[in-house]
């Protein structure tokens, strides 16, 4: 199995964090060298383990944004 190569390029924000330090947190990673997208999961807090998560390119990430926006506003 080839090994998952990773690059934190923007550290955006902290969306939560577990009483045990783990963050969920919302970056724009490229993942084995490919065009850096945006990024939820969660982090240990030394940063060598991640959960599985979820990435969204720049459309993909302003789409959500809008659907959010039309939720939250009822």
């Amino acid at each position: 199995m080839p090994e998952i190569t990773y690059k934190i390029v923007k550290k955006v924000g902290v969306i939560s964090e577990t009483p045990r330090g783990w963050q969920k947190q919302l970056n724009v990673v490229s993942w084995n060298d490919g065009e850096p997208k945006y990024d939820v999961r969660d982090w240990a807090p030394d940063g060598s383990k991640m959960s599985k998560g979820i990435t969204f390119n720049e459309e993909e990430a302003q789409l959500l944004l809008d659907l959010l926006k039309t939720e939250l506003e009822g």
